[in-house]
């Protein structure tokens, strides 16, 4: 049975961590959608994929599910949006859209999490602690920070499907994508070894540095 606390808790995790997170992964698959359709593919566009709208992106289980399961554990809320169509037949040039269709997702959450450590910054230089939305906006912010480079940097790692392999893919030739797209059916287990191992932290704690480098870098910048 959860107790009156641990519900208290959750919904302030809930509160804190929610806004960052669902604009992250909706700004992730908007910006796939935005440039596919720069590079002459509107099949995301003409879905309504091309959007801010957080219900056109929502998957039950990478939006709803998933995150909410960590947030009740007392982890960072993590989980994905539902990818939007592309038809790589509509491309002008192939590879030279695939790999920027795939880095607009993490490169548009880098630069989230780059503006969102300037407005904590400003926050902490020039809104008074006394302030009764501080504190509020203070831990928004930085889990927005967090949740941004946790994105970026993961689906940065070269393991299909994920949007770092769909780059390295436009390197390599035919038979090498065969061999590499097949390790896709691993990816599970992949993930899995990832978490339990341990990897995975020494993967993302030197980008959530960076993020703490970004808000005291900006901090000095205003004050």
């Amino acid at each position: 049975m959860v107790s009156i606390m641990t519900m208290e808790n959750f919904i302030l995790r809930l509160s804190i961590q929610v806004p960052g997170f669902l604009f992250a992964i909706i700004i992730h698959e908007a910006a796939h959608a935005y440039i596919a359709n720069k590079h002459g593919d509107s099949t995301a566009k003409d879905s309504g994929r091309l959007s801010l709208n957080p219900f056109v992106h929502l998957d039950l289980l990478g939006t709803v599910i998933f995150p909410g399961i960590m947030l009740m554990m007392g982890w960072q809320a993590f989980g994905w949006a539902k990818p939007v169509p592309i038809n790589p037949r509509n491309f002008k040039n192939h590879k030279k859209a695939i790999f920027w269709v795939s880095f607009a997702g993490p490169l548009s959450n880098m630069l989230m999490a780059l503006l969102s450590a300037f407005l904590l910054a400003f926050v902490v230089a020039y809104i008074p602690s006394d302030f009764y939305l501080f504190t509020p906006f203070h831990y928004m912010l930085r889990q927005s920070v967090y949740i941004n480079i946790i994105l970026a940097v993961f689906n940065l790692i070269p393991f299909p499907p994920l949007d770092g392999s769909k780059m390295v893919a436009t390197f390599l030739s035919y038979d090498a994508l065969v061999k590499y797209e097949a390790l896709t059916r691993y990816s599970f287990i992949f993930f899995i070894l990832l978490m339990y191992t341990g990897v995975l932290k020494y993967v993302l704690g030197p980008a959530l540095i960076l993020g703490e480098t970004f808000i005291v870098l900006f901090y000095q910048m205003l004050a």
